[in-house]
């Protein structure tokens, strides 16, 4: 593995790092929010003439959705039998959204405006807060409870309409009376890009404050199993926390070649440069026929490398593209965010303004480095 030396970066280049790729992942979840799971490309132009280049509100109509077709009493697809007493959709989460689940091409995130992030991306923040109340430090517990908090808040804390099956069967079991630490239930998509959304907050909070890369990873691991037990998601959450360490922590200079080196030396596995050369004519090449949009990881993951390796000087060329392939673009986008934001040292401003919580998320991002780096100080 390659090794990299944090002797020579500043607190002020640390902290502007992180909170660039903390800004980024809001940027891109919002970005793409509205075209969220449409899964043919000229379903996106026919909407969006000329694709997504801004912030747009979610259509009234998604081509593509099956929500309809989704369980409200649990994980997975609609069945006869119901797994609590209660419905989880509209009696313990998403108060008030129930009506919007039997209706053909509902969009998943009905009715969110221009700028607002979708529920996975408010789950990294409840992690940000609840880091910052434990000295930057991860507390399972602390999680938990500002999970649960989040998700089942009356009113919602969240503007979002729809629930991935992780936190459907999660509520599931905690409704049959299963202890909120073994909560976590496998099913056909839990091992997907969406579960790594929260790690980035983990990383930079645990890292800054002391603790080292190895314990890091054991952490993430651990607070992926909660929502996601999967043994090969964690393999990745590992090297995604690897990747988060490395570009932090380098004493290379913004604008180098870095972060394509990097991935070229991590990943072997994957030619990047002939990826990039059979993707002359469109990412699409990459994302759709080589590896699919949706976000099983085995491909969701190695979209994200490739995206990361073309576009990494190019942050918001790099968010448009990823936007625009459609699938899982949010949750894709969202961790290539991150990757993008830290590696350059920068958001994207111009859009970073423009989210309908950017005071409140700018915030709390301060809140968790101030109380973070004061740990190094």
């Amino acid at each position: 593995m390659l090794k990299v030396s944090s002797s020579k970066v500043s607190i002020e280049l640390l902290r502007t790092r992180a909170e660039s790729g903390l800004k980024t992942l809001y940027v891109a979840d919002a970005l793409a929010m509205p075209v969220h799971w449409y899964y043919r490309a000229y379903d996106i132009q026919s909407q969006f003439p000329g694709g997504i280049t801004d912030f747009e509100a979610a259509p009234n109509y998604h081509p593509s959705s099956i929500m309809s077709l989704h369980s409200t009493n649990g994980g997975g697809r609609r069945s006869k039998e119901s797994r609590s007493q209660k419905e989880i959709i509209g009696d313990v989460i998403l108060k008030g959204k129930r009506d919007k689940w039997g209706v053909s091409n509902t969009h998943y995130h009905h009715g969110m405006p221009a700028g607002s992030n979708t529920l996975n991306a408010h789950c990294a923040r409840a992690v940000t807060r609840s880091l910052t109340a434990n000295s930057a430090r991860y507390s399972k517990d602390a999680f938990i409870e500002s999970y649960i908090s989040l998700l089942t808040s009356d009113p919602a804390r969240h503007p979002d309409t729809y629930a991935e099956s992780y936190h459907r069967a999660f509520f599931a079991n905690l409704e049959n009376g299963i202890p909120p630490e073994n909560c976590g239930s496998k099913t056909h998509d839990t091992a997907s890009i969406g579960g790594l959304i929260t790690l980035a907050p983990i990383v930079i909070s645990e890292r800054f404050a002391g603790a080292n890369l190895e314990t890091t990873q054991r952490i993430c691991m651990e607070h992926l199993w909660l929502t996601h037990p999967d043994k090969v998601l964690a393999q990745v959450s590992s090297d995604y926390v690897f990747l988060l360490d490395a570009l932090l922590f380098s004493n290379r200079q913004q604008g180098t070649h870095f972060l394509r080196e990097l991935l070229s030396k991590q990943f072997t596995n994957l030619n990047f440069e002939q990826l990039k050369n059979e993707a002359k004519d469109g990412d699409e090449a990459i994302i759709g026929q080589r590896f699919s949009t949706a976000c099983y990881i085995s491909d969701s993951w190695p979209a994200v490398l490739y995206l990361a390796y073309r576009y990494h000087l190019n942050l918001l060329d790099g968010l448009i593209s990823n936007t625009n392939l459609g699938g899982d673009n949010v949750h894709r986008g969202s961790i290539l965010g991150v990757l993008l934001g830290i590696a350059n040292a920068k958001t994207v401003d111009n859009l970073f303004n423009k989210l309908i919580d950017k005071e409140i998320i700018q915030e709390e991002i301060k809140n968790l480095l101030d109380t973070a780096l004061s740990k190094r100080i």
